[in-house]
């Protein structure tokens, strides 16, 4: 199992925000900057964030992104679900394509116990436990 770019990016992101929480709002360029987040790339994950309502979006000059809610109440799989990243799928480490029940592997059965971990530990990390607050 491998998080996407996508995904790696908007737990990024979101990190950034959390952390500015007290201080500022964050614009795009600076989480660009901070993370060598392509600014392109990144202001097409941010609108997922806002429609998650995860985060807001302010125009302007002074303009930038603050949290719309507590970083304790958004999970890293809350962040995944916004950015449309599938645990489901997996590309299989032993063979091109991918690795589900109907198409298994070697390892597949095996596999399946550290999945189920790693699921439950998405469901239970907060975006506060994983930020310098």
């Amino acid at each position: 199992m491998r998080l996407s770019n996508t995904s790696q990016y908007a737990i990024n992101i979101m990190v950034a925000i959390a952390e500015h929480k007290e201080t500022k709002l964050l614009n795009a360029k600076s989480i660009s900057d901070t993370f060598d987040i392509p600014y392109k790339y990144l202001t097409r994950i941010m609108p997922q964030l806002v429609e998650a309502k995860f985060i807001i979006s302010t125009r302007g000059r002074e303009g930038g992104y603050s949290l719309a809610k507590e970083a304790s109440s958004i999970s890293i799989i809350n962040i995944l679900n916004a950015v449309n990243d599938s645990l489901h799928a997996s590309k299989c480490i032993l063979k091109p394509g991918m690795c589900d029940a109907n198409n298994k592997c070697a390892l597949h059965d095996s596999w399946m116990v550290p999945n189920k971990s790693i699921k439950i530990m998405f469901n239970q990390t907060t975006l506060e436990s994983i930020t310098n607050l």
